[in-house]
């Protein structure tokens, strides 16, 4: 009598038209257990499940891969954004409250926070990252950050000042935020939430008149 049981299933190869996904999920597991430099094409194809000729089917570069990870899992949040902007009809303060809330969905996401770990760890090695960053994300929401700002001002409900000259700064926080859960959790818990009910507070605080 045979007692090994059923055989387990082997992973089939993913069909055509799913391989440029599955690729790029497993570059992004690659990239955050090793970070960029050390992430290898190879691994990333065995990961995936392919040859790594494949990989280069979809993508001609390690860069490329990575570039891919960040329009995937940013680029949502960029439209996402812009859309609140466009349709928002109520009180400027309102509208930040909801772009806040938004950004801190987002950096409660792991992978986000692995971007931006991979952004501060080899940003310095591989500049080409980080202009990628800044001009496909980075850049676009700030944009659109300035642009509620300046409605805000328009409209008599900001006061003109060094905040609103520099909205940047108005976002702060929620990167402080998650550099805190990436670097200091393990010594001092302090909840996203907390951190942006602070935020919100500060935001009404500096900018109404």
């Amino acid at each position: 009598m045979d007692d090994t049981g059923p055989m387990p299933k082997k992973r089939g190869r993913p069909r055509k038209d799913e391989r440029p996904a599955e690729i790029l999920e497993a570059s992004f597991l690659e990239f955050a257990e090793k970070g960029f430099l050390a992430t290898r094409l190879d691994d990333v194809a065995t990961r995936a499940g392919v040859a790594k000729g494949t990989v280069y089917l979809y993508y001609d570069s390690k860069e490329a891969l990575f570039e891919a990870a960040v329009r995937s899992r940013m680029l949502p949040v960029v439209a996402q954004v812009g859309t609140l902007s466009q349709q928002h009809d109520g009180p400027t303060v309102d509208l930040l409250r909801l772009i806040v809330r938004v950004m801190y969905a987002r950096l409660s996401d792991p992978s986000v926070r692995t971007l931006l770990r991979i952004l501060i760890a080899d940003g310095q090695r591989f500049p080409n990252l980080i202009a990628f960053y800044h001009r496909e994300v980075l850049s676009k929401l700030t944009g659109v950050l300035k642009t509620i700002v300046a409605r805000g001002v328009t409209r008599g409900e900001f006061r003109q000042g060094a905040l609103t000259d520099l909205p940047e700064v108005l976002v702060a926080p929620g990167i402080m935020g998650a550099i805190w859960q990436m670097t200091f959790s393990a010594e001092e818990e302090i909840p996203l939430e907390r951190f942006m009910a602070a935020h919100l507070d500060l935001i009404e605080r500096a900018l109404q008149k």
